[in-house]
């Protein structure tokens, strides 16, 4: 099972015990976390998707640590004009751990419910008439 999450302007695939590197969170190290923007959810035979997210859906996490990423040099030049300017930056991060995805689950024991059988007998006694009504246009 995965869903997709929206978080930070970004969206992530996640599946359970996932560790994602996220936008920073105002979150301390063993915090939870819940993603309520679940943009799309797939058990591997159904999938879901939202308009722009699933009702009902969730993602519950586990912080594990908060960090910075490494360091991109930013270099400007202008050749022949004595022009240079160097700067750094490391973007901050959240890494979080994927403890459970929930949302699909509670729909899977009411498809099981095998309203199928129900289904074929009132699916037979509809082609019959359908061919009668054929054969009737017919003449």
């Amino acid at each position: 099972m995965y869903a997709v999450i929206e978080t930070g302007g970004k969206q992530y695939r996640v599946e359970k015990d996932d560790v994602v590197s996220i936008e920073k969170l105002k979150v301390e190290a063993g915090d939870s976390v819940v993603f309520d923007r679940v943009l799309l959810l797939s058990n591997g035979k159904e999938t879901l998707i939202g308009k722009p997210y699933v009702e009902g859906a969730k993602v519950e996490a586990e912080v594990v640590e908060n960090g910075k990423g490494p360091k991109v040099i930013i270099f400007k030049y202008k050749a022949k004009k004595d022009y240079r300017k160097k700067q750094g930056h490391r973007q901050p991060y959240t890494m979080v751990k994927i403890n459970g995805i929930f949302g699909l689950e509670a729909e899977e024991p009411q498809a099981e419910a095998k309203p199928e059988e129900a289904a074929e007998p009132a699916e037979a006694e509809a082609a019959p008439e359908a061919a009668e009504s054929a054969e009737t246009a017919a003449e």
